[in-house]
């Protein structure tokens, strides 16, 4: 059976003045439809750059894409904006970062949901607003009809981003992706914006794809976790996996640096030293090898490519994974 999703040997790079940023290096995946695949890594790592190259959102006076992404088996990297319009909402919606700046503040809510149902679905007017009110009331906007006719600054930032995820599903989508839905939000908001979209992935049997530098974040909702680090992917398991027999020094530091309710009032997080590499001119080994406090010589001399590990699904990139460490320091 063809996935929903395949990308393979995607590369993405940005044309500056001081020469080409490699924002993203040789990232394969693929995604079936229901299930949920979680993109973590720091700010800077690429996930939201893959993100955006999958949707066809990058702009092609400066972003150069090779590779292969292919939706339902048709390939969609690079393709003609007309093309990609087919299926942007109706076949793969996002919900981007931060709801101010992607719904218009001149235009009331309701508008902003109805102007997709109608250009898409070829809704009457009286039926687009239906089925918005319908979308607000899911989302759990209370008082949908009020909200209906108000303007995104009149709306807490909790219910700006229901609005976006209403607005994202409006027309029903295979696949959803969101890029860091609950940034900004206090935690209380956070776990109901995260519960509101499990709930709809598994009402509507959607495909979703959560980007987050926050392991926590996807550690109850993917399926699979992709982590990635200076644009390259540095280890991908399904979800159990990742968090009981991790192999990549980076996904230690980053579970490592996660607030743990278990910690007594005002304990010190944990930071990973240094920071990130410039993608301009990235060291020659291992990318991470300047922060990694296991790094040998090989590490800043070789770049390690992804290796499967024992269980089925798990892979890696790093020459001395964790348990071979372990196993090393108890014998």
């Amino acid at each position: 059976m063809t996935p929903l999703l395949e990308v393979d040997d995607l590369h993405v790079s940005f044309a500056t003045p001081r020469g080409a940023v490699r924002a993203v290096q040789g990232v394969s995946l693929s995604l079936e439809q229901g299930t949920t695949l979680g993109i973590v890594g720091e700010s800077g790592s690429g996930k939201t750059v893959l993100s955006r190259a999958i949707m066809g959102l990058l702009p092609r006076h400066s972003a150069t894409q090779t590779g292969s992404v292919r939706y339902q088996g048709n390939e969609i990297l690079n393709a003609p904006n007309d093309e990609l319009r087919q299926l942007w909402g109706t076949h793969i919606a996002m919900v981007f970062q931060d709801p101010m700046t992607s719904l218009n503040p001149v235009l009331r809510i309701g508008r902003q949901i109805t102007e997709t149902l109608r250009i898409h679905l070829d809704l009457t007017k009286s039926e687009a607003k239906e089925t918005a009110l319908s979308l607000l009331m899911q989302v759990g906007i209370p008082s949908p009809v009020e909200r209906f006719n108000a303007y995104p600054g009149q709306l807490s930032g909790g219910m700006r981003q229901r609005v976006m995820i209403a607005i994202a599903l409006a027309c029903a989508p295979n696949l959803l992706m969101a890029d860091e839905p609950t940034t900004g939000l206090d935690v209380t908001v956070q776990a109901q914006i995260l519960d509101l979209l499990s709930t709809l992935q598994h009402e509507r049997q959607m495909a979703m794809i959560l980007v987050t530098h926050d392991l926590g974040v996807v550690a109850t909702r993917a399926d699979e976790i992709i982590v990635m680090y200076a644009g390259n992917v540095v280890e991908r398991a399904p979800t159990n996996v990742l968090f009981t027999q991790m192999s990549m020094p980076y996904t230690e530091a980053l579970l490592g640096s996660m607030p743990r309710i278990s910690y007594p009032s005002h304990t010190r997080l944990l930071s990973i030293d240094g920071r990130p590499p410039d993608l301009l001119s990235p060291p020659a080994g291992c990318p991470f090898a300047p922060r990694c406090p296991y790094a040998q010589g090989k590490c800043h001399r070789e770049k390690p490519t992804l290796v499967e590990g024992a269980v089925p699904g798990h892979s890696y990139a790093c020459w001395f994974p964790l348990p071979i460490r372990e196993k090393a320091a108890t014998s």
